[in-house]
């Protein structure tokens, strides 16, 4: 038998929301789990196939508002916001199609944002990589972060067009699989 209280009242249940209402909600929210709420609620209409393509980039434009509200001010901002951020981003060029005009569904600034938030080149986390269970645990994280932000690679590659972006980026495909 079901109680009331386990089921959610329609007006507290993000996912019935239309997307205008959403937004103001992700423009409004204050703390983690309300912005984490809107991102994934936006995120499952985003892959909803039997919405129009625009429909879902919007939903996609939302889910991405809302998790860059969760990294806040930081620089390097949190592994797990940017990893939803590149592989919704990656999602959307390789499901919706790529459109260079805007930002976010743009490979090279996809790729360019990637190359931004590694501060280790392939062949140094490789190096690290060899005796990672002797590392000190912080060089250890910052291994498993780069492996978490570059997850997304071997479905981007493709989109990129050759040159200096897409060269830098090859080599992480196989050094991740060598990180912790």
């Amino acid at each position: 038998m079901s109680t009331g209280s386990d089921r959610r009242a329609p007006e507290r249940d993000l996912s019935t929301w239309p997307i205008e209402r959403l937004q103001a909600f992700a423009a409004d929210a204050r703390n983690w789990s309300q912005l984490e709420s809107v991102r994934v609620v936006a995120q499952q209409h985003a892959y909803d196939s039997s919405q129009p393509r625009e429909v879902r980039r919007n939903w996609a434009e939302l889910s991405l508002l809302a998790n860059r509200r969760m990294l806040g001010g930081g620089a390097e901002g949190s592994a797990r916001e940017l990893r939803q951020d590149f592989m919704l981003r990656t999602w959307v060029i390789e499901h919706l199609g790529p459109e260079d005009e805007k930002f976010d569904w743009s490979p090279e600034a996809l790729g360019a944002d990637t190359l931004a938030a590694l501060a280790l080149s392939p062949s140094e986390a490789a190096t690290l990589a060899t005796t990672w269970h002797e590392l000190p645990i912080e060089q250890i994280c910052e291994l498993r972060r780069h492996k978490s932000l570059t997850a997304h690679l071997e479905w981007l590659i493709g989109h990129l067009l050759p040159g200096p972006t897409r060269d830098r980026l090859v080599p992480w495909i196989e050094t991740r699989h060598l990180l912790p």
